[in-house]
């Protein structure tokens, strides 16, 4: 017998405001606790002393989640001058310090260079894979890490305070793949010194935004959750910017059972606006998510059924 899954079966996305000396997995666990969930997954990986923003998938909405984590993000973090940290934030060992401190204007003057599609190291402490292995876990081990530059999309920088002169607090909104412990060492390079994060809080991912999170502490409290919680979103909400197609009732089964079923008819009675060979579109029939589909070759093709 197969194993038997429990808890009540729940679709559509959290926004959690994640505390701190949490992991991401540990985080999932105890709302998938709070909610007895069958199924959850997040929206993209916060560290321990990360705080903010974490979209949590319930149910069919994993089957979403590469969409959440290729969206633009924005972080606030505190960068610290004059000493260089193992892990370039603050839980590493301090590997290099440097007298000089960078002025408000320094600090602005070099940002520019660090805005637009610009290359990054990614930390030695970090999941990038070297040789099939976690970065983070050959540097754990002291192992020679090897890590090439990788281009990232910065959309802005901005200095938002100087608190004092061994620190500054900046906001930065970047696309997939950037880390900011990287950005906040190199940008005290560019300075002639050296620094590392402080502390990192995370204010957007995508669509999920900080005006609209609840916390861990109040989603504990509530006690148990009903599947129909007014606290989840959509399914849909992260794929806003992906083009929809409405099918009738039949197309939707077809797909629904795995199969494909002709452009054509669908054309005829929604034109392909925006829509080329090859992409990836919502399949929608009367209001709700059918699957994630695929047009190629006259034909739309399932790529991810929702079982709804």
């Amino acid at each position: 017998m197969g194993r038997r899954y429990k808890g009540q079966l729940l679709h559509g996305w959290l926004n959690l405001d994640k505390p701190p000396g949490l992991s991401s997995s540990q985080t999932v666990s105890r709302v998938r606790r709070a909610f007895d969930a069958r199924k959850a997954g997040h929206g993209g990986t916060l560290d321990p002393l990360a705080t903010g923003i974490l979209p949590i998938a319930f149910g069919e909405a994993t089957k979403t989640v590469t969409y959440a984590m290729d969206g633009m993000k924005a972080y606030q973090f505190g960068v610290r001058w004059g000493e260089a940290r193992s892990t370039d934030d603050r839980e590493g060992n301090i590997i290099e310090t440097h007298y000089h401190r960078p002025t408000a204007l320094q600090i602005e003057g070099t940002m520019a260079a660090f805005v637009g599609t610009i290359e990054q190291v990614p930390p030695r402490f970090s999941a990038v894979k070297v040789g099939g292995r976690r970065a983070y876990d050959l540097a754990r081990r002291n192992k020679a890490v090897e890590l090439k530059p990788r281009r990232v999309e910065v959309q802005e920088l901005r200095l938002v305070d100087v608190p004092d002169a061994d620190s500054a607090v900046l906001s930065v909104t970047c696309g997939k793949g950037t880390y900011v412990r990287a950005l906040a060492r190199d940008l005290a390079h560019r300075l002639g010194t050296v620094g590392y994060v402080d502390w990192l809080r995370r204010t957007m991912v995508g669509p999920f935004i900080e005006a609209d999170a609840i916390s861990l502490d109040k989603i504990e409290t509530l006690g148990h959750i009903p599947p129909d919680s007014s606290l989840l979103m959509p399914i849909e909400t992260v794929l806003d910017d992906i083009p929809a197609l409405a099918l009738s009732a039949q197309e939707a089964q077809k797909l629904k059972h795995g199969q494909s079923i002709s452009a054509l008819s669908v054309a005829s009675r929604s034109p392909f606006k925006d829509i080329e060979q090859g992409d990836t579109v919502c399949a929608m029939s009367k209001g709700r998510l059918v699957a994630l589909v695929r047009i190629a070759d006259g034909g739309i093709h399932p790529v991810r059924v929702m079982n709804l």
